[in-house]
């Protein structure tokens, strides 16, 4: 696990900016604190920051040179089937030097070309520069769960595992419009476009190869298998033969990402996600070490006593964080400091905070993203099924949209927060499929984000490239498809640019490796060679998830609600976070001078946030106040 950048000139007369790459990589020093390098050559120079896993020699240093001096690699990630890819390359004469991933990385690349990308079980974002062809490879993982960010202009290609590392290249801070008026909706940016024109970020399972005088092609090796006529074998139609294939997968998938040469653990939250990874890990790994958070303040939303009742049944070395509300908030300050992208998920500061604890522990842990988006585990996902299987109960709701408009709502009471989730069910009921999985995103409406832009911003966006790209999200809406039309959204969708986005910068601000074995391209793979049934039906969510496991997890699992514990935004925002709000970020005059929102429309959301019906104002806000520290920190030009 590392951080990568570099830079590579696209004319013979380019400077390759070793001073720039030394100050671009000193920016992902959090991303490996164990060692760091350098290579320059004509037009290149890379730079590498290493969180040493597998073969913690300094002979699996970075960037990594073959023996000839043609080949040079930065990598970011794990191969958890490096051994076995080391005996093929092995079998067809190739040596090593090293017990490293990264070498067995580098001489594949070498001998089997971009090809070898589809033989690797894991996850990566790489870089290799082909001396003697003066050329670039980059690439990133299937799942998109390590990150890569490039920048390119007439003169030179940039790219780095954060955006901050890129601001080192004295990069435009040019805002892009069309992110920022999806990010209002969403509260994050939708891969593969930034806050920043001009950057992106490279898409999961693509890579892309850089030649002299700027010649640039990007190809996908890597797509998920959907919509597939015949994923599912024979012996696979029935249930119970489903049951086993999954059983099967994740085994092995969690068996894979316990390798390493230095202490691994679990989270554990007490859901059934964790809890089965959990569970699997101990079988091999006897005495793993698990941690959860429980929240100390909020005892209706702790949910550590199932998470222990999970370690003791694994036998499991446990350590429970109990959280104040303090304390969360303490974390805020870290959190927007460490963004270099406007992230306003509320769940970041727990995920930044189990990790500054569980590094004190060990440097990689397993956890259990990913098997929502794969599984159907969402409650939007349970109303989808709903809206698509309607009944008269449905219908009713629907029909009464004008009332449940008129309550108060909420996401902190249990009536406001019921009331709000009818309003959103009854809207969603006069929308398309492609339409209402869009509203159902976000927390907002594309009006009502038009509504808060000035006209200054409205000038400057394009509607037309927002509404391509918004196209572009939707592509797999079909006229009559399932549930997994929706799936293989979210997968490209909410857990490239939110789930993962969140887990790898929180992690990694804090030096901690996440492995997520729901991920393997082989669970993946699985997944979506099965019908929506197996997935979901009217009365349970990620039912092939729950069924599989359920004999060997703790039968409480299986009797209580889900809570889903939220961060009290609400609160905060109302009383200590309140002077940021009306004396300083979102101050009338800093906004009338700032001119990129409307002054009317944020003081009408402010009155709203105060006001004894907030409905979703807090999380609007919270994105607002997300963002303006960050154009105020990096100096963004609007």
């Amino acid at each position: 696990m590392c951080g990568i950048t570099g830079v590579f000139s696209l004319n013979e007369r380019g400077n390759s900016s070793l001073d720039k790459v030394r100050e671009a990589t000193k920016a992902l020093a959090h991303r490996g604190p164990d060692a760091d390098g350098f290579y320059e050559h004509r037009q290149v120079a890379l730079g590498h920051r290493r969180l040493s896993i597998i073969d913690v020699s300094d002979a699996a240093n970075q960037p990594m040179t073959d023996e000839s001096g043609r080949y040079v690699l930065v990598y970011n990630g794990e191969l958890y089937n490096h051994k076995e890819l080391r005996r093929f390359l092995e079998s067809l004469g190739v040596s090593f030097r090293t017990s490293s991933d990264t070498e067995v990385l580098l001489k594949g690349l070498i001998h089997e070309g971009s090809k070898f990308l589809n033989t690797l079980n894991g996850f990566f974002s790489l870089a290799l520069y082909d001396k003697e062809e003066n050329s670039l490879l980059l690439a990133r993982d299937r799942m998109g769960i390590k990150p890569l960010v490039v920048y390119q202009d007439e003169d030179r290609i940039v790219f780095a595992s954060e955006i901050k590392a890129l601001m080192a290249y004295d990069i435009p801070r040019e805002l892009d419009y069309s992110s920022l008026q999806h990010y209002l909706q969403l509260n994050y940016v939708p891969s593969p476009h930034s806050m920043l024109k001009g950057v992106r970020k490279v898409k999961p399972g693509h890579f892309i190869k850089v030649h002299p005088q700027g010649n640039l092609w990007e190809k996908e090796f890597y797509r998920i298998p959907y919509p597939h006529p015949n994923t599912l074998n024979t012996e696979l139609r029935s249930y119970q033969h489903q049951l086993g294939k999954m059983r099967e997968v994740m085994e092995e998938s969690v068996r894979r990402r316990l390798i390493a040469d230095v202490p691994v653990g679990c989270f554990l939250s007490g859901g059934i996600d964790s809890s089965v990874i959990t569970t699997l890990a101990a079988k091999h790994h006897p005495g793993i070490k698990t941690f959860s958070i429980g929240y100390k303040d909020n005892p209706f939303f702790d949910e550590t006593h199932y998470a222990e009742l999970v370690a003791n049944k694994a036998g499991t070395d446990h350590t429970t964080f109990k959280l104040g509300n303090e304390e969360l908030y303490d974390e805020l300050s870290h959190v927007l400091e460490h963004m270099d992208e406007p992230f306003a998920d509320s769940s970041a500061l727990p995920v930044s905070i189990l990790s500054r604890k569980v590094r004190e522990h060990v440097k990689v842990a397993l956890s259990g993203d990913g098997a929502d988006e794969l599984f159907s585990g969402y409650n939007k996902h349970m109303a989808e099924w709903q809206i698509r299987n309607a009944g008269f109960k449905e219908k009713a709701v629907g029909m009464l949209k004008p009332l449940w408009g008129k309550l108060p709502q909420s996401r902190h009471s249990k009536w406001g927060n019921l009331f709000r989730q009818l309003d959103r069910f009854a809207e969603g009921m006069n929308l398309s499929d492609a339409e209402r999985y869009w509203r159902w995103c976000g927390y907002a409406s594309e009006n009502s984000v038009l509504e808060l832009l000035s006209d200054k911003s409205k000038g400057l966006l394009s509607e037309k490239e927002s509404g391509k790209r918004k196209k572009k999200i939707l592509r797999n809406f079909t006229e009559g498809g399932d549930m997994n039309e929706v799936l293989l959204t979210d997968m490209q969708l909410v857990l490239v640019s939110d789930m993962l986005t969140k887990v790898d910068s929180m992690s990694m601000a804090h030096s901690l490796e996440v492995r997520v074995p729901f991920l393997s391209h082989n669970v993946v793979n699985f997944a979506f060679g099965l019908p929506e049934e197996s997935k979901i039906n009217g009365e349970m969510k990620k039912r092939i998830v729950q069924d599989a496991f359920r004999r060997i997890l703790p039968e409480e699992l299986y009797q209580r609600p889900k809570k889903g514990f939220e961060v009290p935004l609400l609160q905060w925002l109302q009383t200590d976070l309140r002077p940021m709000i009306e004396n300083d970020l979102l101050a009338d005059d800093f906004i009338h001078e700032q001119g990129i929102f409307s002054r009317e429309q944020v003081r009408q959301l402010k009155n709203e946030l105060f006001s004894k019906n907030p409905g979703d104002s807090h999380a609007r806000i919270w994105g607002l106040l997300v963002f303006q520290h960050w154009m105020k920190k990096y100096s963004v030009i609007s």
